[in-house]
């Protein structure tokens, strides 16, 4: 794995540079904000990850190791590639990223061109746990209450499924009203499946309800 460039700066383009290695010119892809620290002639360095694909092996560049292992994680959320996680960093800093992840802000990722709300939900689903923000790093968990932490994301995932946040925060409180211990786990995904079954449920419930005034 290349870990890093260092080299003088042969070029910068809108979303690469080239990094001249002892003659052998290393093109890299990266942020606008990555380039815009990149001046021709000069030394410059980049920590890298490197995108092997069947046919094309594709170097990403960033400023910090930070912006890398953002990077990086970002990569596991299904449907998510390289291209989208480097847009990503091109509209948020590493630890914004973090704290949206880390509080079920799904909005913060709708920002990014390529991004709607059901994207914007899977992540928040699937970076929970994975990116802390640095404050909150080796924090105990009882520093902030259980709910603020899974509460944000159950709802982002609703909302990419249709429904609106006031629907979704009452359904949740609803489904979970005679099952506090799965509250206090704080599981997303089984709090998740748990509101969603209670809602089909209450709909059957409703549709007997209307079917026996008729």
């Amino acid at each position: 794995m290349i870990s890093f460039l260092r080299g003088t700066v042969a070029h910068v383009g809108l979303s690469s540079a080239v990094i001249d290695l002892n003659g052998a010119g290393m093109s890299v892809n990266a942020t606008p904000q990555t380039l815009s620290g990149l001046r021709v002639g000069d030394e410059g360095k980049l920590f890298t990850s490197l995108i092997v694909r069947e046919d094309s092996l594709t170097l990403f560049g960033f400023a910090s190791d930070d912006e890398r292992e953002v990077f990086d994680v970002l990569l596991s959320v299904s449907g998510v590639g390289p291209r989208l996680a480097l847009a990503v960093l091109a509209v948020h800093e590493p630890e914004a990223i973090r704290v949206a992840a880390h509080s079920g802000d799904g909005k913060a990722f709708t920002k990014v061109p390529g991004i709607g709300p059901k994207v914007a939900g899977r992540i928040v689903l699937e970076l929970a746990g994975k990116l802390v923000p640095h404050g909150t790093a080796g924090a105990p968990v009882a520093s902030v209450s259980a709910e603020s932490v899974w509460k944000p994301q159950v709802i982002a995932a609703m909302t990419s499924l249709g429904w609106s946040e006031k629907d979704a925060a009452a359904s949740i409180d609803k489904s979970l009203a005679d099952s506090p211990d799965l509250a206090a786990n704080g599981n997303v995904a089984e709090i998740l499946r748990a509101t969603l079954r209670w809602l089909g449920q209450d709909g059957a419930r409703a549709g007997n309800r209307v079917g026996a005034r008729g």
